[in-house]
């Protein structure tokens, strides 16, 4: 009986449906992977790590990558899209878990088809979860950005392989947020999207939702094609349009 109920309320045939259009899903072992910790520290900030796992051989290219947390109250945490030449082979950001649940991570490649994985996270609140900042100190950084590059001594712009970060101070409000003063739900209020290029080459972009925690924050690798500047160009639920651009040879902090 428990089993049964179990299925019953399994929210992700239903998400398939509305997020997917019914698309059939493949077994995405070998093409993405996904990780989380399997019991959250702090459900507001949950870690999760998205890896690209296509053989060297296969000809195929990851387009998308969606990150679906099944439980939530809006479950499509965020969609990711890649640059044709960027070769992006993981993303890393921090979420809201509001309960116990399935998280999927859905990969659609250059073959047209959809393939996917999951994990299991045991957490709970993290979309009602007070945020750490008080308002003022809030309000004073949204629209700030950080760029941050991670490379060995002595490699240069175009030495293949990168890996970097970029943060947006934002408060992200989720809508399910009580002000502890009124009593009040502090309305929803968040980065719905953000856009990374090299000069003038899409590296990355991402549609967010209530799920990524406040400040949202991406570390990824990818590969360079020597660029000498890195811009981000970030736009809020209130229309807010946040831009700035970097040295790729300096940190960006």
């Amino acid at each position: 009986m428990l089993a049964t109920a179990a299925e019953t309320n399994d929210p992700w045939p239903g998400l398939v449906q509305d997020i997917f259009n019914n698309r059939q899903m493949n077994d995405g072992s070998d093409v993405i992977g996904i990780e989380m910790p399997a019991r959250a520290e702090d459900a507001a900030i949950v870690p999760v790590t998205l890896r690209t796992r296509l053989s060297p051989g296969d000809s195929r290219q990851v387009r998308s990558i969606t990150l679906v947390i099944d439980q939530n109250p809006a479950p499509m945490a965020a969609k990711f899209q890649i640059g044709p030449d960027a070769k992006v082979s993981e993303i890393s950001t921090r979420v809201r878990v509001n309960n116990y649940t399935d998280v999927h991570a859905v990969a659609e490649l250059s073959d047209g088809k959809l393939y996917m994985a999951k994990t299991y996270v045991k957490a709970s609140g993290g979309c009602s979860a007070p945020a750490a900042k008080n308002v003022d100190e809030a309000k004073a950084r949204i629209g700030q950005m950080r760029y941050r590059q991670f490379a060995s001594a002595g490699e240069g712009p175009a030495s293949g392989v990168r890996e970097a970060q970029i943060m947006v101070g934002h408060p992200n409000n989720s809508g399910l947020q009580m002000d502890q003063v009124t009593q009040l739900y502090v309305p929803a209020f968040f980065v719905n999207e953000l856009r990374l290029w090299q000069d003038d080459s899409l590296v990355l972009s991402m549609e967010g939702g209530i799920s990524i925690s406040e400040d949202p924050n991406i570390r990824f690798t990818y590969v360079s094609n020597g660029a000498k500047r890195f811009r981000a160009e970030a736009r809020d639920t209130e229309g807010h349009v946040f831009q700035r651009d970097w040295n790729i040879e300096g940190s960006g902090m």
